[in-house]
């Protein structure tokens, strides 16, 4: 089911893309598919991440109000403190894991719902990051540069290929493995089909949702770092603003169903590689960019019609085998 579903986004991707392409030829010049590359890259990370915690039947809603306090955290040592810069990412992604980590525990031991302990975080981290700068903008000084972190986070192979796309295919090859081919993946989407069910089987149900929203954080720690770069400058209450809507369409579209114990990270990549094919089109066609959330809001509408619609299916199929 889970490979026609991909199949079928790939055929989606492609059709638009033509669609695209043939009403402005500038869709498929090297430039723009190096930059849509880029940005498939920087939104396609964290939306990896946000797959495992679907796949648990949670949600992460704090997503971008992580970027913003991570981000100036990490402007500030590395401009302020003068940290090293592999100093400095290393510390983002282990404060990513461990907000991850206390996501994962208030879920689990405290009981707390999903929605409303990801929902507080993204008003606390919000709120921290706007305080830390005093609701100024983190940024790094004229003429300040980092040759080998500029390299690694916007750098390009062969001068066309980005790195922050690279660097998302081998996350998504590595984090497709741990899914599909380990046994914490199966685990995982047996948590997510049925949680008592599970726990009554003998896996220890709240050691893998903590776990996936620890691959969630570190993640998102990874990707606040290329989001800072790729930026430059952070205004803490903007930026990252509604990031995990990305994040959401991105995993619903690429199979994960809201209801938990389904998803594919090949499906994720195709679904992040699909928002930003629309959201080139909604550029090269002049299209307002004011929309730009209708046509996220309208994406994910359509994945979970689609996946109500597949569930349907399936029952109809049960029922007309019995």
């Amino acid at each position: 089911m889970l490979f026609k579903k991909d199949l079928s986004l790939l055929v989606l991707i492609l059709v638009v893309g033509t669609i695209v392409a043939i009403i402005n030829p500038r869709f498929l010049s090297l430039i723009n598919i190096a930059n849509t590359a880029n940005l498939i890259g920087l939104f396609g990370m964290f939306s990896i991440g946000m797959a495992f915690v679907i796949i648990t039947g949670g949600i992460e809603l704090s997503v971008g109000s992580m970027f913003a306090l991570l981000g100036v955290i990490f402007i500030d040592l590395l401009v302020n403190h003068g940290m090293s810069w592999p100093l400095a990412m290393l510390l983002m992604i282990l404060a990513g894991t461990a907000l991850g980590w206390l996501h994962g525990y208030l879920v689990t031991d405290m009981r707390l719902q999903p929605f409303v302990v990801t929902l507080c975080g993204l008003l606390i981290y919000r709120g921290i990051a706007r305080y830390y700068t005093n609701d100024g903008t983190a940024g790094f000084e004229f003429g300040m540069n980092f040759p080998a972190l500029e390299w690694l986070t916007t750098g390009r192979a062969f001068g066309v290929v980005p790195h922050s796309f690279i660097v998302f295919i081998l996350l998504a090859v590595i984090m497709g493995i741990v899914l599909h081919k380990s046994v914490f993946g199966r685990y995982l989407f047996a948590v997510g089909k049925n949680e008592e069910a599970a726990r009554y089987s003998g896996i220890r149900t709240h050691r893998i949702i903590i776990a996936a929203y620890v691959i969630s954080g570190a993640l998102c720690g990874l990707s606040a770092i290329y989001l800072a770069m790729y930026t430059r400058s952070i205004s803490p209450a903007s930026h990252g603003s509604f990031y995990e809507l990305y994040a959401i369409a991105a995993a619903v579209l690429g199979g994960c169903s809201l209801r938990g114990g389904e998803g594919s990270i090949l499906g994720v990549v195709l679904g992040a590689i699909l928002l930003q094919v629309l959201q080139n089109l909604v550029n090269l066609l002049g299209i307002p960019s004011s929309l730009n959330f209708a046509v996220i809001g309208g994406v994910i509408l359509i994945g979970v019609l689609a996946d109500q619609q597949i569930v349907r299916r399936r029952e109809q199929l049960k029922l007309a085998k019995t």
